[in-house]
């Protein structure tokens, strides 16, 4: 059967498309990494600046996680049932582990992850919550309805544990634990259940936690997730139910201010020169937001993409936002539905102004005609005019990008320039802004897809026929072009035979490219011109037609008669004369003989039968001629289109062979 034609879709498929690009965004620096790490749930996180370590704990599988400040994990160490809260020995050499499952607080050796102490707290207590403060270690601990604080004083020869320190606070589940960083001696708490809202501050210098202030009763708000301490050690802020990250005067512990933030308070971290990072369980808004010192308005905002099965994005863990010790970056840790790990994430400019460019271009465009390209560098803190932005454009014929050149922001971040792209398909700007001290870098695209011209291609001998094995050229013509001048021709001869490239070249001075080819079937051939950065690819059509291949003998004549100008083989009537017809072979192949008998003085038609040929080709018929003694015929075999059971040749005829027969 004959081969199919290319699809219109195919030959005017796009040759080029525009490069790969990738932009930050205003949300995530290019910097910014995550990586999974091995915990399921995580009920606190602590960073260790003097071993560069962060410690995660695993309430579900009982274990806590270090890890170094990539996330890279150094070791675990298990057997510690539903461990929660963390906390660091002033001189980072001893990490605290409240372990609820076995009613104790765990010391570990922050080097080695051994374990150097236990202080049960007392069966039924399920400590989650710990802190040292005023030379002993402190914990919440508690129910839903009645938390409390209690405290190990390990200075005596046995350690010491006092429980029941403010019970007439009464705390909603155990109290989420903190410490000032200007005096070691004062503490504060915070209900960590949904019942109630209380935070109390405490002087715990005399071993006895002293209540100096507390909030007003019945205050909404519900679970505290998170608190810290303000730098100065006169302030506390909490992460809790709402979308305000409140902040409480620590003297009465009167709201102070508050940082807007999203619903679902988590975490809350405060970094040494004053900044703050509220950040929420907000799967469908921003998840962080980061304060500079006195700002009101956030520098920079994070939304956590979804890596579970959920369509929210992932769920900041409550506690899981902390400072890098002396540094800039700001580690976080998400979980997401359906996943069996969580994702620590490393931002590393969590306090520059994380600018977004819009780029805005026509959708289409001409070529070498010049187009305006427009758009708007916009950040929370505004960059001043004049602010240099780089411009590079992509394209087929630079898929490594063409530089622009620089272009001066306007007044409020605007900008405008224009070109004249140079190449067809699409064309992409991209505006990139570099960043400095107080923004980071940022980058946006736009692109503008230019047509194509239409290169014109010929092909000549469509509709041609020749017999049976004729060498035939082909010659395609191709029109000015940009750059590419190589042409293929290919051709594809009907029946199961694969295209085949007959050549392939540049075309001379007169645009001409010609191929030899051998023509035994009908045969489609192409010419085709991949494009160049300026013209379409293209492709035209020429059809071949090729006559079969045919002969016709007679045999078992016992003498030749001349009868008139015409030579005759002779039969006796006893003799059935044998026809051997052929044509160039090809599966299911038949060959039609037509006989006619000379009558009245002229040829009339004895009939027509067709004969399957075997492969070689090759039918063998006998005619019977008994009792036509006096008679004079003429026989021929005839390829003929479809009828003869295929069509990859065109329709041909054979000599006449003429014979007579005598008694």
């Amino acid at each position: 059967m004959r081969k199919r034609v290319l699809s219109a879709a195919t030959s005017l498929a796009v040759l080029f498309s525009s490069a790969a690009l990738v932009a930050g965004t205003a949300g995530q620096a290019a910097a910014d990494s995550r990586r999974n790490v091995p915990v399921s749930s995580v009920g606190d996180m602590v960073v260790d600046g003097v071993h560069q370590k962060i410690f995660i704990s695993d309430p579900s599988q009982g274990k806590i996680v270090a890890t170094d400040y990539a996330g890279q994990v150094l070791g675990t160490f298990p057997g510690l049932s539903g461990v929660t809260g963390l906390a660091l020995s002033a001189d980072s050499k001893s990490l605290y582990a409240a372990v609820p499952g076995v009613d104790a607080v765990v010391v570990l050796d922050t080097e080695t992850g051994a374990e150097t102490a236990r202080y049960a707290t007392g069966e039924g207590t399920d400590p989650k919550f710990v802190a040292e403060a005023g030379g002993r270690i402190w914990f919440g601990y508690g129910t839903q309805y009645d938390g409390d604080i209690g405290s190990v004083d390990t200075s005596g020869e046995a350690p010491v544990v006092t429980l029941e320190q403010d019970a007439g606070m009464n705390y909603s589940g155990a109290p989420r634990l903190a410490v000032s960083p200007t005096d070691p001696n004062v503490l504060a708490a915070a209900s960590s259940y949904y019942h109630w809202f209380r935070v109390g501050a405490y002087e715990v210098g005399t071993g006895t936690a002293v209540r100096t202030a507390r909030t007003a009763e019945n205050l909404p708000g519900g679970t505290i997730n998170d608190l810290a301490f303000t730098p100065d050690g006169k302030r506390i802020v909490t992460a809790g139910a709402g979308n305000r990250h409140k902040v409480w005067q620590l003297s009465d512990l009167t709201q102070a201010g508050e940082y807007a933030s999203a619903d679902h308070g988590s975490a809350v971290a405060v970094a040494a020169d004053g900044t703050v990072a509220a950040g929420s369980d907000a799967p469908y808004d921003p998840d962080v937001f980061v304060y500079r010192p006195g700002d009101t308005k956030p520098v920079r905002q994070y939304d956590f993409p979804s890596t579970g099965t959920s369509s929210g994005g992932d769920s900041l863990a409550p506690s899981a936002l902390a400072w890098e010790p002396g540094g800039s970056r700001l580690f976080a840790l998400t979980t997401a539905y359906g996943s069996s790990q969580a994702l620590f994430h490393v931002l590393d400019e969590p306090v520059k102004s994380a600018p977004v460019v819009t780029v805005k271009a026509p959708a289409s465009g001409t070529l070498l005609k010049a187009l305006t390209v427009s758009g708007t560098v916009a950040a929370t803190l505004p960059l001043p005019a004049g602010t240099p932005v780089t411009v590079t454009r992509y394209d087929a014929e630079s898929p490594q990008g063409k530089a622009l050149g620089t272009k001066a922001l306007g007044a409020n971040g605007t900008f405008s320039f224009s070109d004249a792209p140079t190449a067809a398909g699409n064309t992409t700007y991209r505006v990139a802004y570099a960043g400095d001290a107080t923004h980071s870098a940022a980058t946006g695209s736009a692109v503008v897809n230019v047509a194509a011209l239409k290169p014109a291609l010929k092909l000549d001998r469509n509709g041609h026929t020749v017999n049976f094995k004729t060498d035939v050229w082909f010659t395609a013509t191709l029109g000015p072009t940009y750059k590419n001048r190589v042409v293929e021709i290919w051709a594809d001869p009907y029946g199961n035979e694969p295209s085949k490239l007959l050549r392939r070249g540049t075309v001379n001075a007169e645009g001409k490219l010609a191929a030899r080819m051998t023509l035994t079937k009908d045969t489609a051939v192409y010419a085709r011109f991949a494009g160049d950065a300026r013209y379409a690819r293209a492709e035209v059509r020429s059809t071949a037609y090729t006559r079969a291949g045919v002969t016709t003998q007679l045999s078992r004549h016992y003498k030749w008669t001349k009868i008139g100008a015409t030579w005759y083989r002779t039969y006796h009537q006893t003799t059935d004369p044998l026809v051997s017809a052929w044509h160039n072979s090809y599966p299911g192949r038949s060959t039609r003989l037509d006989l006619q008998v000379w009558y009245d003085g002229a040829w009339r038609e004895a009939g027509s039968e067709y004969f399957l040929l075997n492969p070689n080709g090759m039918a063998y018929v006998t005619i019977g001629v008994d009792g036509a003694a006096g008679l004079r015929f003429r026989i021929r075999s005839a390829y003929i289109d479809t009828l003869s059971g295929d069509y990859v040749n065109t329709n041909a005829y054979g000599g006449w062979s003429y014979f007579n027969v005598t008694r």
